[in-house]
């Protein structure tokens, strides 16, 4: 659990090393993540509530593949930026969505044990 999660945040993490490589491991956009990923990791190791640490755990991974991995990298206009549209964009955004999707398996898995 504790490979995933890291494996999870590490997708992101390598995808901003290549499309942002201005940002440093404690920039908002590689720290927030990770906080976020280290308290509900937490939560779910330590609290007795498993199945509602799971859904949490769910949910964020599924905002990171559907917003981060997906939405972005597709040149919407409602954007405040414009992807590029070029191979290692494209290959950047599938290492991140699917370094996510471990994580969000087990967690469905686990969400379904708890009920």
């Amino acid at each position: 659990m504790a490979a995933f999660t890291v494996l999870a945040w590490l997708g992101e993490y390598v995808h901003n090393l290549y499309e942002l490589p201005q940002l440093t491991l404690f920039s908002p956009e590689n720290s927030f993540p990770a906080l976020v990923y280290l308290i509900l990791f937490m939560m779910w190791w330590l609290l007795p509530y498993r199945r509602i640490t799971a859904i949490l755990l769910v949910v964020w991974t599924a905002m990171n593949l559907f917003v981060g991995a997906i939405i972005t990298v597709i040149p919407f206009p409602f954007l405040p930026f414009y992807p590029e549209q070029n191979l290692e964009h494209y290959l950047a955004h599938l290492l991140y969505g699917t370094a996510l999707l471990p994580l969000m398996s087990i967690m469905l898995i686990q969400w379904r044990q708890y009920q």
